[in-house]
């Protein structure tokens, strides 16, 4: 079966994981998810994550989530841009989450970023997913 969304269907498993309690959740591989997962790690949303190959052969990215005192450190985690309706915005109008508490991240012709990163090289592109 095809899947539409593999971003997606990565932001849903670590939500997932995450309302089980889990430390850690597989998810087959990409260079986005490797890329938008490079952003979560240094801004402090999950601890890591490594590239392994699953027992069908195919390579999967196992991610350690990260908590606080037993709750999660991500509080919300929400996909923009989708498959159906893609939302591509200028560096002056690229959303500052929870009023610059959050992150939002950004896809941009220089790579995937935060939206601090993207102000910084003053890049727009199109936004990801948020996360706060």
């Amino acid at each position: 079966m095809s899947m539409n969304d593999p971003l997606g269907d990565m932001l849903t498993r670590i939500r997932n994981a995450q309302m089980r309690g889990k430390s850690t959740v597989k998810t087959p591989a990409s260079k986005l998810r490797a890329w938008v997962l490079d952003v979560l790690k240094d801004e402090g949303y999950i601890r890591g994550y490594e590239k392994q190959t699953a027992a069908s052969g195919l390579p999967e990215l196992e991610i350690s989530l990260k908590y606080y005192e037993g709750t999660p450190v991500i509080r919300e985690l929400k996909r923009i841009s989708k498959p159906g309706r893609r939302v591509y915005m200028s560096v002056k109008d690229i959303p500052s989450p929870r009023n610059g508490l959050g992150v939002s991240i950004v896809s941009t012709p220089k790579g995937v970023m935060s939206d601090a990163n993207a102000r910084t090289a003053n890049v727009g592109g199109e936004v990801l997913c948020t996360v706060f």
